[in-house]
């Protein structure tokens, strides 16, 4: 393991974990992202918290999730964000509920109560959380996919938890050359309509913005299949066979409508029409067990190991420098962020590319030592990128 110069990369996540550490009201501790730029819970934030915290402070890591549950909406939806103490002027968004955003995040969350039962083996703990997150999931294979076809929607952006994406440019009418500004008032507007729509996804919200995302659905599969080890676990038979055959509805339907020619894309609209954009996503489906053996090693060999695709000095940027968008400097254009990085490190390792993943942890590793914990980072320099103290650094510890 690489060693900073002071204090051991663990060492610092685990402080960066606690010093942003926070109690609610109600006696529930939950982590900010960081304190001087995300002052607030958010729902895959604690989710990558928790699977951080597993082993070594399961209280903790059992507590963020309880304080995510509570303050689920009566729909079933997880809001991606709880305001448990507001900051004047800081994400300050009339989504229309006065403790939470209206919008999700990709579900991570039965992943994330599983790695705490693994590492304590409270199955109370399953029983406890498992009601909450199955309404959750089944909000999202009813709500969000109103025509059966079997592919979860988003309603805005950020619900992909990659807000300024180029995956989403076309859908928001933009070019690939824009401002982050300009970007977000067009995100606004659909939390407006949104709230103007009295939260009715099926019907009513996704008129004007309706994406099928490839990692929101790979993150559904992969998390549909925890959600029945869960059920098994807790006897739920029947139900668990359910949650598998969703799983296997959606993989099925994403081969159907996102594949051409070895790379597969985020649709639009009703028609599903493929939005041509390459991001880290085209490996997405590898995290949900997609891809055949020599599908993956196209992706690999052609995309991965390709200097002018993902092959960086530090890593594999959100965007590549193939498109037009790619932006070092940028949010989600081009930059490394942590989060992706855990995802691809466990997609390769699952694969058998063993080499390619642990090239993903030291230069996670390398980046940490470099720069600190940082939201994120130019992947041809190296270079911390936005908020300070950010905890998605600490999911090193997962990558073992």
């Amino acid at each position: 393991m690489i060693v900073a110069t002071e204090r051991s990369i663990t060492e610092q996540a685990i402080d960066v974990l606690r010093s942003n550490r926070r109690r609610t009201k109600d006696g529930l501790t939950y982590t900010l992202p960081s304190a001087d730029s995300y002052p607030y819970q958010w729902l895959w934030d604690s989710c990558f918290h928790a699977i951080a915290l597993a082993a070594s402070e399961p209280d903790v890591a059992r507590s963020e999730i309880r304080a995510l549950l509570s303050r689920q909406l009566p729909s079933g939806l997880l809001p991606h964000m709880i305001y448990w103490e507001r900051v004047n002027g800081v994400y300050d968004i009339p989504w229309g509920y006065p403790e939470t955003s209206s919008i999700t995040q990709p579900p991570f969350i039965a992943e994330a109560v599983m790695r705490v039962y693994k590492a304590t083996g409270d199955q109370a703990y399953l029983s406890e959380t498992y009601p909450a997150i199955l309404n959750y999931f089944l909000y999202l294979l009813q709500d969000r996919d109103p025509r059966g076809n079997h592919l979860i929607g988003i309603i805005n952006p950020d619900e992909s938890g990659e807000d300024d994406s180029p995956r989403f440019d076309k859908p928001l009418d933009l070019p690939a050359r824009h401002t982050l500004p300009e970007n977000f008032a067009r995100r606004l507007m659909l939390v407006d309509h949104h709230r103007n729509c009295n939260f009715d996804a099926p019907f009513c919200t996704k008129k004007v913005f309706w994406v099928k995302d490839v990692p929101f659905n790979a993150v559904m599969i992969r998390n549909l299949k925890v959600l029945a080890e869960i059920a098994g676990i807790l006897g739920e038979n029947k139900e668990m066979e359910n949650l598998l055959a969703h799983s296997s509805e959606i993989a099925d339907a994403m081969r159907a409508r996102m594949e051409e020619e070895g790379i597969w894309y985020s649709t639009m609209g009703e028609s599903y029409e493929k939005i041509r954009v390459k991001s880290w996503a085209i490996f997405a489906p590898m995290y949900a067990g997609l891809l055949s053996k020599e599908e993956a090693e196209f992706l690999i060999e052609n995309y991965l190991n390709n200097a002018d695709e993902f092959a960086t000095p530090f890593g594999v940027p959100t965007v590549p420098k193939s498109e037009k968008s790619y932006d070092p400097d940028g949010f989600w254009r081009g930059p490394v962020w942590m989060a992706s990085n855990w995802v691809l490190y466990h997609a390769f390792s699952d694969y058998g590319y063993t080499d390619e993943a642990e090239k993903i942890r030291t230069d996670s590793l390398a980046l940490l030592e470099k720069s600190g914990f940082r939201e994120r980072f130019n992947p041809e320099t190296g270079e911390g990128l936005g908020a300070h103290q950010f905890t998605w650094g600490a999911l090193v510890l997962d990558m073992k």
